[in-house]
């Protein structure tokens, strides 16, 4: 087999060996864990430097979503029907209140996980901005979302500690 002629084609290794057990907070954490995906992500909490992995992202995201389904559910439970229409009740507005505060606790630091994540895949952070564009910008940071690691992208990384 003939060895792939540019570097991002390399074979990218799940792991760098000069650390045991879970890499540092600077590097990526290819196959992390849930449990750690999730504490790399409030660890990290406003880090736009560096790189993250599918899986921290990928685990971030369902978390992200679950708890918006749980909020969502709240707030709808916490309502009643009627023939005139919807009215929210006590329930509803606790729930109101929690998804505030859980959306802008998390802003921050979800914009940073995907700037990230576009530096894993050799990408500049600055294109997050092309979710600005209506319904296209949203499925093309979709797809880069998805994009394997890029050897090149280790550019963005920012060692602390060597």
């Amino acid at each position: 087999m003939s060895s792939p002629r540019y570097p991002s084609q390399q074979p990218y290794p799940s792991q760098q060996q000069s650390w045991q057990g879970e890499p540092p907070l600077w590097a990526p954490y290819y196959g992390a864990p849930f449990p750690e995906a999730v504490k790399r992500f409030f660890k990290k909490y406003a880090t736009f430097t560096g790189r993250a992995s599918r899986s921290e992202y990928w685990w971030w995201a369902l978390v992200s979503v679950v708890v918006a389904i749980i909020l969502n559910v709240i707030i709808s439970a916490g309502s009643t029907t009627t023939a005139y229409g919807t009215t929210p009740g006590p329930g509803a507005g606790i729930g109101t209140v929690l998804l505030v505060i859980w959306g802008l606790g998390t802003f921050v630091p979800g914009l940073a996980l995907t700037v990230r994540r576009l530096h894993d895949s050799n990408k500049s952070g600055w294109m997050i901005l092309l979710g600005l564009i209506p319904i296209v910008g949203g499925i093309i940071l979709l797809v880069f979302m998805f994009l394997g690691p890029n050897r090149a992208g280790q550019r963005f990384d920012q060692p602390v500690g060597q």
